[in-house]
């Protein structure tokens, strides 16, 4: 089905078979060329057909060439006959192309032989041969043009005549050309290749980002006074990351993620807004940047319709941003939020493998070194008053195993801060149970496993035993001013039970820091009750299967100073 405009006064007295036009085509009529020319600006035809009213031998062609409709149309507008010569133009398009007399000339030759963009590569030729519209974008110059070819319908056949029009697009073309090489830009921004992965830390990636940002920002958008900042999700604030013609001092102001009293920045961070700032002494929301800013323009940083921080461009004069502008930096600022995201992505799959690897080295060497511990303190009994020397070099090698364990529990950290993981994954923060050194005894592997896996996460020091007389030996070689802060210890050991090894500790240490665990309340010797009798604290006992929150809260019950407030 086709489009067509008829030019018809009489269509009253006319229908689609005496006009010659198939029934299947959409038909639009009016009644003169004034209206034709108006619709054919505003809307796609694919054709024109024209009848003459009253017997007259008046043409299409000589109304077209008349002046005074040509001269109504605001685009550049010609009439080509079938060699595409120029047989009647308009002021607009002897304006553009600076000559006054292009009757005559060929079409092309006569607007400078432009390139021709899009996949119609001769719209002319096109328009002639399907008779239907054809449009292309021509490039001449420094200036782009839409064009629009329509061929001119008869009652018979087709005219060979072609009407033209040209439109300036510019401004259109550029700014899609711009967005463009903004997105080429932004997909740029933390493109790193493999072997710049692994030669670079954080810090220097985050400082080629920065480097990037502000070499985009400044060659393909032409701004100079650039700030972004980040959101500290769980503070809110505001915290600058990138800072260029703003001053030093306005820079590090503190600013968070609200609607009111944190300027524009701290208003587009909690709303998720952009804001065009036309005259910086006239808006309540502007807080000084760059000295002698007069206008601003700020918009969200977002990625997975989350705020993650704002970036903002500031100039000295007033009304300086434009539309325009907002839709480029709103598209660069969705680059930015993306390659911070993949910044932050490659920084967290690098700690998690540095926390595998380090977890993995750990959990291989902890029982060793628990074993090593355990043989040590064996055979320092041996030897104790009979060779001190032995006896010294034996203790040594204890404080170097403890050395070895503190040593992977530190490097680990280095390598996997719990800062550079992502909020959702990072261990809870407990800090009563930091640096606390705890001895569990359990004749059952897995216990002993599970426990420096599930204590070490939140920073205590852990040692194992196997039996109550081994756990004995181990207090008793603890370091003089480092003793255990907890002694966890299953109600039925191999060679003793809870309330015997509670009154063995009680030889060594004053009130041992002793927590119970029992399988479902059994406690056939009631070795419980007179553990408690004997002074062991009320909420040292765990009950297997425990989850471990509860053993957390009853390990920090023991090591606090005074009693957790739930």
């Amino acid at each position: 089905m086709s489009k067509v405009l008829c030019v018809n006064p009489n269509r009253s007295s006319q229908d689609s078979h005496s006009l010659k036009i198939d029934e299947s085509d959409e038909v639009t009529y009016v009644d003169g060329c004034v209206e034709a020319m108006q619709l054919l600006r505003e809307n796609e035809f694919d054709g024109l057909y024209f009848r003459a009213s009253g017997g007259s031998q008046e043409s299409l062609c000589d109304i077209i060439q008349s002046a005074s409709i040509l001269e109504l149309i605001p685009e550049g507008m010609a009439l080509l006959d079938g060699e595409n010569k120029i047989v009647r133009a308009n002021k607009r398009l002897a304006i553009w192309f600076e000559n006054s007399n292009l009757v005559g000339l060929n079409f092309y030759e006569a607007i400078g032989n432009p390139t021709i963009i899009g996949s119609e590569p001769s719209p002319l030729a096109s328009a002639r041969s399907k008779l239907e519209t054809s449009r292309a974008t021509l490039s001449i110059g420094d200036r782009y043009y839409q064009l629009t070819v329509v061929p001119v319908l008869g009652d018979a056949r087709p005219f060979e005549q072609l009407i033209v029009t040209m439109s300036d697009s510019t401004e259109s073309v550029l700014q899609r050309q711009k967005l463009e090489a903004l997105h080429q830009a932004g997909t740029a921004l933390a493109d790193l290749r493999p072997e710049e992965i692994y030669e670079m830390d954080v810090g220097h990636r985050v400082e080629l980002l920065k480097d990037n940002i502000l070499h985009y920002t400044k060659d393909l958008l032409d701004f100079d006074v650039v700030e972004i900042r980040l959101l500290d999700v769980e503070t809110r604030r505001l915290v600058p990351l990138l800072s260029v013609g703003i001053d030093s001092g306005i820079s590090r102001q503190p600013l968070f993620a609200r609607a009111t009293g944190n300027g524009v920045t701290g208003f587009v961070a909690a709303t998720g807004k952009s804001y065009m700032c036309e005259d910086t002494t006239d808006d309540p929301l502007y807080i000084d940047g760059l000295v002698g800013a007069k206008s601003s323009l700020t918009v969200p940083l977002i990625y997975h319709d989350q705020v993650i921080g704002s970036f903002n461009v500031e100039s000295p004069e007033v009304g300086a941003f434009t539309e325009s502008d907002l839709q480029f930096v709103e598209s660069f600022a969705r680059d930015i939020a993306v390659a911070l995201n993949t910044l932050e992505l490659l920084n967290a799959q690098r700690t998690d493998a540095a926390l595998q690897s380090v977890s993995a080295i750990h959990a291989a060497v902890a029982l060793p070194i628990d074993e090593i511990l355990n043989e040590t303190v064996h055979a320092i009994e041996s030897y104790i008053g009979h060779d001190p020397e032995v006896t010294s070099r034996l203790r040594t090698i204890i404080r170097h195993a403890r050395q070895i364990k503190r040593a992977i529990q530190k490097v680990g950290q280095e390598m996997a801060p719990v800062d550079a993981m992502p909020a959702a994954v990072q261990t809870e923060h407990r800090p009563l149970l930091k640096e606390r050194r705890i001895l569990v005894i359990d004749a059952d592997e897995q216990v002993r496993t599970s426990a420096h896996h599930l204590l070490e996460r939140y920073g205590c020091i852990v040692e194992t035993a196997h039996e109550g007389k081994e756990a004995i030996l181990m207090v008793r070689n603890c370091d003089q001013d480092h003793g255990y802060d907890a002694i966890i210890a299953d109600i039925r050991l191999p060679d003793i039970g809870g309330y015997d090894l509670l009154m063995k500790l009680k030889e060594l240490v004053q009130e041992p820091p002793l927590i119970l665990m029992t399988g479902f309340g059994y406690d056939p010797g009631h070795s419980i009750v007179k553990a408690r009798q004997a002074g062991l604290k009320a909420s040292a006992v765990l009950f297997k299967p425990f989850r471990l929150d509860q053993l957390i809260e009853v390990v920090e019950s023991m090591v606090s100073p005074s009693p957790v407030v739930k």
